[in-house]
């Protein structure tokens, strides 16, 4: 097997990697063993942690548009029931902005889900 000097392609990985644990505390950004480990560990939390964060909007959302709808006289089952019976193919971001920013709008589309839930139990 043929010597393979790795001169600068070897600094410039260890320059890459111990940039991005710049700000780590004691050896974790000064020597390149420690800062791997620590960095791989970040990777893999930050990894995790986008998909958390969708998680926890999307459970956000869920609580504003429960709060808005329980002031119109519904659960928040009830009005994605009726919102599906109306055909209104609101998702839960449009929904929970709606009800923070715009309630009047939020007030119309509730009325129209609460129409469409009698409408559905009539039937």
């Amino acid at each position: 097997m043929p010597r393979v000097k790795r001169g600068t392609v070897r600094r410039a990985k260890r320059k890459k990697l111990l940039g991005l644990a710049k700000g780590y505390y004691a050896r974790k950004s000064k020597l390149y063993r420690s800062a791997k480990e620590a960095v791989d560990t970040a990777l893999k939390y930050a990894f995790v942690g986008r998909r958390d964060k969708k998680r926890e909007f999307r459970r956000l959302w869920i609580i504003r548009i429960n709060a808005a709808a329980r002031q119109h006289g519904l659960t928040y089952g009830e009005l994605i029931r009726g919102l599906k019976a109306a055909n209104i193919g609101l998702d839960r971001k449009a929904l929970a902005d709606l009800a923070v920013r715009e309630p009047a709008a939020f007030a119309r589309i509730a009325a129209q889900a609460k129409d469409a839930l009698g409408a559905a139990h009539a039937a």
